[in-house]
Parts: structure tokens; sequence; C-alpha cells
């Protein structure tokens, strides 16, 4: 029991001296000031900050707080609009999911974010990482929040053996352990910082880290070995034909089926995605299309290679054309970069 509360009183003090600056976080200055968070600031943020790196998800955070700046706003801007502006953060599944919540927010809600972690489980989008984040910084809850730098902290520290993901229940139920009532925003904030500047991936920098003398990895000269990871599958590669038909400085896109990848979102035609495809039966007109390139393209489970064809009509046909592609998720933003390119 003592070595966890000096384990927590380290930590904090770290963080009060060291940790992040963000726009959308609450400094403990700032809170001893009276400045409380903003529960729907810190669910935008912490939505947009997965699976993508915080200096990439900060201008789209900005972007969105200036164009949405209440859940309000959101809930009322039209999704081809929301679906658009989310475009090259990827996950488009979050980007639904995000218009879905701020409507349950103003409609069952009346416009007030929860913040409780029971509460926050409910909403669309929001799975317990998210919810006992929102929960702790907002209403001092205290929660396990555990993400992937907090997962990669706790294993080093107590030497976690079992691979993840198999593991990850129980890796949870050990950061638990270390949950109290004090400051728990503050000590989950410090927890992900601390992971995410100091107890990095491959290079950790234990001489300045506040847990190293109750870390196990680092007693043992480990550090690197955890956590523990079960072997990687190649990935597998799916193929498909894309279609880029021009009219002028605009191109032809159409809206994707809301489920499936990049649902909802606005793309060029393309075939299915898996074995290359026998004919060109998903071309949006039956003419000459020239084959002008290739394209590749990672998901989170997948490559994607797609052919690029390429063919030009004098008027547009029925459809949506667009002149500015910027909006279009990134892979189609290379499919019309590979068919364009001089």
């Amino acid at each position: 029991m003592h070595h966890i509360l000096e384990m927590r009183a380290r930590l904090l003090r770290w963080y009060d001296d060291q940790g992040r600056t963000l726009p959308w976080r609450v400094r403990p200055d700032d809170r001893a000031r009276g400045v409380v968070p903003n529960p729907y600031a810190v669910w935008l943020s912490e939505v947009m900050s997965q699976q993508t790196t915080l200096a990439h998800a900060t201008p789209y955070w900005e972007k969105f707080l200036a164009a949405f700046p209440t859940v309000t706003d959101l809930a009322d801007a039209d999704r081809e609009l929301v679906l658009s502006m989310w475009a090259g953060l990827g996950y488009y599944a979050r980007a639904r999911n995000l218009h879905k919540c701020a409507g349950v927010v103003r409609d069952e809600f009346n416009a007030v974010f929860p913040t409780d972690e029971k509460t926050l489980l409910g909403l669309p989008g929001i799975g317990p990482y998210t919810a006992a984040t929102i929960a702790a910084i907002c209403a001092d809850e205290s929660t396990n929040i555990v993400d992937g730098n907090v997962e990669r902290v706790i294993s080093r520290v107590f030497a976690f053996s079992e691979p993840l993901p198999k593991g990850r229940k129980d890796l949870r139920a050990l950061a638990g352990t270390l949950v109290r009532d004090e400051r728990p925003g503050d000590y989950g904030q410090a927890l992900m910082d601390l992971g995410a500047t100091i107890c990095s991936p491959k290079s950790p920098t234990c001489l300045l880290c506040p847990w190293a003398k109750f870390c196990a990895a680092h007693k043992a000269g480990e550090e690197t070995a955890y956590p523990k990871k079960d072997k990687k599958k190649s990935t597998p590669v799916r193929r498909g034909y894309a279609y880029v038909l021009r009219c002028g400085d605009k191109v032809l896109v159409e809206k994707r089926p809301d489920k499936g990848l990049l649902g909802g979102m606005l793309g060029v035609p393309t075939s299915a995605w898996g074995q290359t495809p026998d004919d060109h039966s998903a071309a949006p007109l039956k003419r000459n299309w020239q084959r002008v390139g290739d394209i590749k393209h990672i998901f989170t489970h997948f490559e994607l290679r797609l052919e690029v064809f390429l063919a030009e009509v004098d008027e547009p046909i029925n459809g949506h054309w667009v002149e500015d592609t910027s909006s279009l998720p990134t892979v189609f933003r290379k499919v019309v970069e590979a068919a364009l390119r001089p």
C-alpha cells in the first residue's frame, strides 16, 4: 500500500512540473484558479486522437471546435459536412458516431454532456477508455484509464509477461490497483503523459522517470521487452479497381454505403475490394478506360492495392461532381493524384 501511495505522489509531482500542455487540457495551476474542463472539448479530443498522433489530431480539434462550438452545433450540422471535415483522420466510423453521439446528447441530455462513466458508456462511439478519461478529468471520478501508453507503462512496471492483446484484461486489472481518489483526472493524464514522453516504445528515458525505482523491467534491464505481444500475422492484401471519371477540372464521386469501410464518405467509384475483379462492371460508364497507375493504402487489418483507371467526358453525366478533392479520404486522394498527375 505504501509504495503505491509513493508511486502516485511521485507521478503527480512529475506531472505538475513536466506534464504536457494541450489545448483541451486544464493544467493543475489552471484548476487551482478555478478553471474547469469542458467535457465536450475533452470528448472531441479523445475521439480524434485515437489511432493517430496528437500533432495530427490537434488541427482537426481546433477546426471542429471553431465550426461547432457546442455539442448542439455539432448535432445540428449536416452529417455530410462533418464527414468531409473529418477526412484525413481515418477510422471514419468515429466520425459517424461523433455526429450520432452529439445528437443523443442534444436530444436526451438537454445538450449537457454527461461526465459520469456509467452514462458515458451508453453513448454511441464511447468505449471504456474514453468514458474513464472524460469521467476522471471532468468529474473527478476515480476511474481506471488505460490506453496504449498506459499499457506500456504498467506492463514494464510489473514486468507483465502475458502477451497482448490476450492479456489486456489482466493488465487493465493491474492498472486498477493503482487507482485512488486523489486527483483522479491529473493522475490519469500523468500516466498517459509518462507513456507518451518518457516510457516510449523503443528508447525509454528511464533516468528521468519518476517510477524508475518501482519498475521491474528497468531493474532487469529489459524495458523494451515489454509489453509482450503475440507474434504478428502477415498483413493480408486486398485488391481492386478504382475509376476516375474526369470532366474538365471535376471528377465524379459517389457516397459509399454507411456499413463497411469509409462508410458514408464520398469517394471515386471502385470495384469490390478482395481478389482482383475479372471485369470492369463497377465502372460508371462502359467506355474506354485507360489504366494510369497503382496505389497502395494501409488500413488497420489489411493492405489495399488499387489499379487506377481514367476516362474523360465532355459533359458531366448524372451524379456528384467535385473540383476540390481535398476533403476525400486519403485513399481516394491518392487515387485521384495517381490518375491526374502530369
